[in-house]
């Protein structure tokens, strides 16, 4: 294919995408209501009976509840919009490598789901329920509905991105770019770079939290050494091979090319009677 049919193929992509998106983004606005709420439940468990989240600006309310539409959408979209980007990519792999395709959709699709669901469940609510332990009588915790929705959206969507590790590990293991070895030979270093991650993204100083932030992770790690071991390459690199062979080619030419010289040798000088 050329750059402009690639161009050609990129803009059919995006345009599948954008209308699958779009009929996600349909039947969201459906249940906009009951989506908002469940959005909101881990941060109206902090505050008191009575208390709300407040808006100041005119437009906050309406692009609160746009976004809401916009991330369900999203979530009910992804396993078209994943499906997209393999087929975009899908011609530059052998036809073993595009057997991938229905793996790689799920795998992506349950790491959407499972991240989206840890950081509601496990991360958001315990950043906010951090967060309101220093309300008191002379501080009051009043949040803004734009900033509790932006951490929401900010963790939703590193959660979802590191829940993406297995279906990338699927990938990168069948073109050979990593193996199981190397995930296993390195996984003191991704443990230690888990952790600091975990400092990063738990608000208490509590190990235990630390901790249960960081379990996850490590299991997804885990699990993508399994998955690089089972798709990988069975046996010797075929440039390994192909290097190899070369060797013994040039071994061999170079032994028959001795062999003949020495014959040469002893034909120029007779033997002795």
């Amino acid at each position: 294919m050329g750059f402009l049919e690639h161009l050609d193929e990129l803009r059919t992509r995006i345009i599948r995408s954008c209308l699958a998106l779009a009929a996600g983004m349909l039947v969201a606005a459906i249940f906009y209501q009951r989506l908002a709420d469940f959005i909101l439940q881990p941060t109206l468990r902090v505050l008191k009976p009575g208390e709300a989240l407040v808006y100041l600006k005119p437009g906050e309310g309406f692009a609160f509840y746009f976004d809401v539409v916009l991330i369900g959408g999203a979530i009910l979209a992804m396993p078209g919009v994943t499906y997209q980007v393999w087929r975009f990519i899908a011609p530059a792999l052998y036809a073993r490598e595009k057997r991938l395709a229905v793996p790689f959709v799920i795998l992506a699709s349950i790491g959407s789901i499972g991240g989206a669901a840890f950081s509601h469940y496990v991360l958001f609510p315990g950043m906010i329920a951090f967060f309101g332990t220093f309300n008191s009588p002379t501080i009051r915790f009043t949040p803004r509905l734009e900033d509790t929705f932006e951490l929401y959206k900010n963790l939703l969507l590193g959660m979802v991105l590191v829940f993406q590790l297995p279906a990338l590990v699927l990938v990168l293991a069948r073109i050979r770019l990593v193996t199981a070895r190397f995930l296993w030979q390195h996984l003191k270093y991704a443990i230690l770079a888990i952790f600091i991650i975990a400092a990063f993204l738990t608000p208490s100083t509590d190990p235990w939290n630390q901790t249960a932030f960081a379990l996850p992770m490590i299991a997804l790690y885990l699990i993508s050494i399994v998955i690089a071991w089972i798709v990988g390459p069975k046996g010797e690199p075929a440039e390994t091979s192909a290097d190899s062979k070369l060797r013994l080619v040039f071994a061999a030419a170079v032994i028959d090319r001795a062999w003949k010289q020495r014959q040469r040798t002893r034909g120029d000088f007779p033997r002795a009677v």
